[in-house]
């Protein structure tokens, strides 16, 4: 029957799309996911004046006397960045929970760390307790960091490698589904108000407990089922259930799962963090990537244009009681781009998106330093939006799917681990850094993001290889051909495997 899956024709008895199981558990994977990233670093902003007032009225409270200015922000900067540093933490607990519990199974005891949380910041105002409100946000922070490692990682080792881009892009379509309706339910006719907004704050457990009654009904990855655990009837069970079909559905997959097993059977121990950077290992080149390009999506200047959009539409002359709702528009701009990102992201691959959206942000940098510095808001506010767009349809929604295609199964974790510190940390650097940026260079601050931006493409187009519709391990051979490094004598050495892939996959 396996010998079956390797004669010609046999993929096309394989559904092209994907099946009703696959959609509903990445829709399941991503409500207690991604989603909850977006989500809480979305509803803290709404109510920023009523946590600075509760704030104040529980020191004054406890000590007699009004918070001092500085002190108030020194409070308000640790609820707020606190959740940056649990992130830090949780990406590395991510990694961790995927090879002891396996992908499913860390998504779901991640649950139980939100419903603390969203406990913990639900009883900091009754309770008069600030401090609860601090650590809350810092467990909702590992909830996130753990999701955005681990869910990326389940969808992209479930779905067949012709839709693992498509379903992949789930995380970014959650993500920004998740900032879109923290815009929405912050609103002050909705939670955002003065007497709701501490449900507002604490309303993480919603995602948390549809995912728990929803994500046990589906199977675990495949790949984690026959590669760690061994357990080929069960990973065969998953592929059916998740690529549907009867008779060779499944198989085609379990081939390329069984040669990326025996590629590395040597080597088959989980790789530590450290151990990618090893000469010996050959995933050097892989690694330098996926840190480029998570800087340069922290670093891009996403957060730069959130930062001036209230400006930006004051000066177009939209009624600043009006703006709130205007913002919408760019997170509903964002989530559509996510969407779109998903249905081009077979067709033109990863590659072709990425490196366009960072050429056409280094555009619109330079375009909006003009608009600022010359006043010309609807020139600003076009630039916005199609910065906003961009960035959605090239790092926003691939840089993740790289992420999980760089690496095969033994140094996939370990890979998400160094790539979620990464971004956290640079998500606190930029946090830190931005006002200053901002104070000293103003409007053209844009000439940094611009310059950072041109780099990430350049770096791109010389290094970045085509992933779409590849194996892991034809993957793995396309960046040996590159000869990076040390890589090219173990090409040499692969023999008759190796010289199989030397196809040309670069554009």
């Amino acid at each position: 029957m396996e010998n079956q899956a390797l004669l010609p024709g046999a993929s096309q008895k394989i559904r092209k799309g994907p099946t009703w199981t696959l959609l509903v558990c990445v829709c399941a994977a991503g409500i207690g996911g991604t989603f909850q990233y977006g989500y809480n670093v979305s509803v803290i902003n709404a109510p920023t004046e009523h946590i600075q007032g509760f704030l104040n009225e529980t020191w004054r409270e406890r000590y007699g006397t009004n918070l001092r200015p500085d002190l108030l922000t020194l409070l308000w900067s640790t609820v707020a960045s606190v959740f940056s540093l649990g992130g830090l933490c949780g990406a590395h607990l991510g990694g961790t929970l995927a090879v002891q519990i396996g992908r499913k199974g860390a998504l779901l005891a991640n649950n139980g760390i939100a419903l603390l949380a969203a406990l913990l910041m639900g009883l900091s105002f009754p309770t008069r307790l600030y401090e609860l409100l601090i650590l809350g946000r810092f467990l909702i922070g590992i909830n996130t960091g753990v999701g955005l490692c681990v869910q990326p990682m389940y969808i992209g080792e479930s779905a067949p490698k012709h839709l693992r881009g498509a379903m992949a892009m789930g995380s970014s379509i959650f993500l920004t589904g998740g900032i879109l309706t923290g815009q929405v339910v912050g609103l002050r006719e909705l939670l955002g108000g003065p007497t709701s907004f501490p449900f507002l704050i604490s309303s993480c457990w919603i995602p948390a407990v549809i995912q728990l009654l929803v994500l046990p009904w589906f199977p675990e990855s495949p790949r984690f089922l026959f590669l760690d655990r061994k357990q080929e009837e069960k990973c065969l069970t998953a592929l059916r259930s998740f690529h549907g079909g009867r008779g060779l559905v499944g198989h085609l997959e379990m081939e390329d799962i069984r040669r990326e097993g025996s590629a590395s059977a040597s080597s088959s121990a989980i790789l530590r963090p450290w151990q990618l950077f090893s000469r010996r290992r050959g995933l050097r080149w892989q690694i330098f990537t996926i840190i480029f390009l998570t800087c340069g999506q922290q670093l891009s200047g996403i957060n730069a244009i959130y930062f001036y959009t209230g400006s930006i539409f004051e000066e177009a002359g939209i009624p600043k009681e009006k703006i709130p709702y205007v913002t919408l528009g760019t997170g509903a701009c964002e989530c559509l781009t996510a969407l779109t990102c998903g249905l081009l992201i077979e067709l033109m691959g990863r590659r072709a998106l990425i490196l366009g959206g960072y050429s056409l942000m280094t555009l619109w940098c330079g375009l909006m330093t003009l608009a600022l510095t010359f006043q010309v808001p609807y020139l600003s506010m076009a630039c916005l939006f199609a910065f906003i767009l961009s960035f959605g349809l090239g790092p926003g929604g691939v840089t993740n799917i790289l992420t999980m295609e760089l690496f095969t199964q033994n140094a996939r974790p370990a890979a998400y681990m160094i790539a979620g510190s990464v971004s956290w940390i640079s998500f606190f650097t930029i946090g830190m850094l931005f006002p200053f940026i901002v104070r000293g260079l103003g409007p053209y601050c844009f000439l940094v993001f611009l310059g950072e931006c041109g780099m990430v493409a350049l770096f791109l187009f010389l290094f970045l290889p085509e992933t779409k519709g590849r194996s892991f391990l034809e993957i793995q051979a396309c960046f040996r051909r590159r000869r990076y490094a040390e890589g090219a004598k173990e090409e040499q050495k692969e023999g008759g495997e190796a010289s199989s892939l030397r196809k040309e996959f670069f554009p």
